[in-house]
């Protein structure tokens, strides 16, 4: 990783993504014009003091402008993640893409061994989930509805009330779950 070039890309991203100008960014932020187009070129090494300047002025957090970007692969291996356990050890929740203030969403992969299941707290107003049944049979109860899913089944609802997964087969369930909360 090139740090220099990850920071000039993060920080021209952030700019474009507020609708600035150069001129209104060095305004912002009390970094020269120019020195903000050399950044964003990768030419120059900026000192910590600037970045924190552009930081604050931008309004984000000091270390979003040296992460790599969303175009940069992140491997998540099955092995290295632990599980939330509920219900005696028969509900499994891996947690795989955390929720992050420029993503208004989080991943899980759930595994509910036979009769397990989990009743779930509501939770923020407008938050849906995004379930999808990769083996096994699950209920889920929503609300006022109750849905029968099978293998390939996928299922959208509010998640902002309560809500409950049960596994209704005889072998182990295995689903995605995406929580997106609404802004």
């Amino acid at each position: 990783m090139d740090l220099q070039k990850t920071i000039g890309a993060n920080i021209k991203t952030i700019r474009e993504r507020k609708k600035l100008t150069l001129d209104a960014a060095a305004q912002r932020t009390g970094v020269s014009r120019s020195m903000l187009a050399q950044i964003e070129k990768g030419e120059v090494n900026p000192t910590i003091s600037v970045l924190w300047k552009i930081a604050n002025g931008y309004r984000v957090s000091f270390t979003s402008l040296m992460e790599e970007g969303p175009g940069a692969p992140l491997l998540i291996r099955a092995e290295g993640v632990e599980p939330l356990v509920e219900d005696s050890g028969r509900y499994f929740n891996y947690p795989a893409f955390p929720f992050q203030d420029d993503r208004h969403f989080e991943t899980y992969r759930i595994r509910i061994e036979p009769r397990g299941g989990l009743e779930a707290q509501p939770h923020m107003a407008g938050t849906e989930e995004y379930v999808t049944v990769f083996s096994g049979s699950v209920e889920i109860r929503a609300g006022d509805g109750c849905f029968a899913l099978n293998e390939g089944d996928s299922l959208r609802f509010p998640a902002d009330r309560e809500h409950s997964y049960r596994n209704t087969g005889e072998s182990t369930a295995w689903l995605s779950m995406l929580i997106y909360y609404s802004e």
